[in-house]
């Protein structure tokens, strides 16, 4: 199990040095930090076994070849998940959600929050238009990849 304290204490290092990325490594743990913004750290692998260190995207949604009335996703963008973790629509229970249906967004607007091993990380919306769908709800885990929300480019 990884220790918070170090945990946090190897973020703090990262982000007074600027250092981008950490892997470390024995015998029982490998972990691997690599920070997502300016000075904003996030997990990106801690676990027994290294793993991929998985990157923010947002990608189009490929088109449906299924039925006409599938079509309406036509165009619209993904935000995914940069990582495991549980989403949080706010900053706290009581604040109002970073984004919903109708908001509109910029590149560097913060559209959520995913908590991973007590690591609160704002995820930002790298993309520009409007919030079609939002695709989870508040304190539900999600999966690296998976997307958040659809958004109509502008």
């Amino acid at each position: 199990m990884v220790d918070l304290k170090k945990l946090r204490e190897l973020v703090k290092l990262m982000v007074d040095n600027d250092i981008a990325e950490v892997d470390l490594q024995d015998e029982a743990e490998h972990i691997k930090l690599k920070r997502a913004g300016q000075d904003q750290p996030v997990v990106v692998a801690p676990a027994p076994v290294a793993a991929p260190a998985p990157v923010a995207a947002a990608t189009p949604v490929a088109a449906p070849s299924a039925p006409a009335a599938d079509n309406e996703d036509d165009g619209l963008l993904e935000i995914t998940s940069p990582t495991v973790g549980t989403y949080y629509s706010a900053s706290s229970p009581d604040a109002k959600d970073f984004v919903s249906v109708g908001s509109k967004v910029t590149a560097d607007s913060v559209v959520c929050i995913i908590e991973a091993m007590k690591v609160f990380n704002e995820i930002k919306s790298e993309v520009k238009g409007t919030i079609e769908k939002v695709l989870v709800e508040n304190g539900q885990a999600v999966e690296f990849g998976q997307p958040l929300f659809k958004v109509k480019p502008n």
